[in-house]
């Protein structure tokens, strides 16, 4: 893959991977409740559930890549839209909202259990392997390799997400619970995945 191609792909990657959705904010209960080691390690629960999306994604994207012009361009204004909605979403949401892990044991295997759960049961997270990776392979070089790089990289990025959240549940939690920080981040989001839309709309493809 191209360096121009991660450089785009990369800090659009990273603002989906921080957006507060429900994983990102049950690593942040999972730090308050059970300490920051156990948030991390119950992250694998999602890993797993991502690494199994993004495998079922790649091994229809030849199909895709393979047809149309116009589909494969239907596809990109599809990602796009999906990017530009879920800002809106941030954009609007009520920081008033508190979102509360129901973990009823600190074991390791139930928490990461329920990381699993959350993510393989999120349709926005199934758009976005579908509708928002693919954008980034280039047709004319060989597919899995490039979305087997896309699917690591985010992982990895996933897995700094993951990180980052238990950290500021561990050591944030009073600026986290707060309306007016909530909102800030949240809009601070929203104009990050505003940007990567429009990016991608203005990109062309040989």
């Amino acid at each position: 893959m191209d360096l121009a191609t991660l450089t785009l792909f990369l800090p659009a990657c990273f603002a989906l991977n921080m957006a507060p959705g429900p994983n990102n904010l049950l690593s942040v209960s999972n730090a308050t409740r059970y300490g920051y080691r156990r948030a991390c390690a119950a992250g694998i629960g999602r890993i797993l559930a991502f690494a199994g999306m993004i495998a079922l994604a790649g091994a229809g994207l030849s199909v895709v890549l393979q047809t149309s012009e116009w589909l494969f361009h239907a596809i990109k204004i599809i990602g796009a839209a999906y990017l530009l909605y879920l800002a809106w979403q941030l954009w609007r949401a009520n920081p008033d909202a508190g979102q509360q892990a129901t973990a009823a044991s600190v074991g390791f295997f139930r928490l990461a259990r329920q990381e699993f759960l959350v993510a393989a049961g999120n349709p926005k997270a199934i758009l976005l392997f579908t509708a928002f990776l693919p954008q980034f392979v280039d047709p004319s070089q060989p597919v899995a390799a490039q979305f087997a790089v896309l699917g690591a990289l985010f992982l990895l990025l996933e897995w700094i997400a993951i990180g980052a959240y238990a950290w500021m549940g561990l050591h944030m939690r009073r600026w986290f619970a707060e309306p007016r920080g909530k909102r800030i981040f949240n809009r601070c989001c929203a104009g990050l995945l505003s940007a990567a839309a429009s990016v991608l709309l203005m990109t062309k493809r040989a």
